[in-house]
């Protein structure tokens, strides 16, 4: 018998994302692994505190060039287009799944 599935495209739900990055991911080693709050002491005299635009985080940044490279991602534009899909990504640099990446400017 033929049973075909509703399209519940329209459905509003409730995501932890915590919930959905499996324990053993690499990118969960990761994090638990590596301090990333050193790099902005690394940088912090390359940003103006009291002039220019708002930057994107830093360690943002970083983690985007670490999981271009992890995963061997050959451009940065896929790279952005990869994290706008990916639970897992957006886990590991801090977004919501809401959350836009168009602060990047390609």
């Amino acid at each position: 018998m033929l049973e075909r599935e509703k399209l519940r495209r329209e459905v509003v739900e409730f995501i932890n994302t915590d919930e959905r990055v499996p324990q053993n991911h690499l990118l969960r080693k990761i994090d638990a692994a590596v301090d990333f709050c050193n790099i902005y002491d690394f940088v912090e005299d390359l940003y103006c505190a009291d002039n220019g635009r708002p930057s994107v985080d830093p360690v943002v940044l970083f983690k985007i060039v670490l999981i271009q490279h992890l995963y061997g991602i050959r451009s940065l534009r896929q790279t952005l287009q990869d994290i706008d899909m990916n639970i897992d990504y957006r886990w590991f640099l801090g977004y919501t799944l809401n959350e836009s990446l168009r602060t990047f400017q390609l």
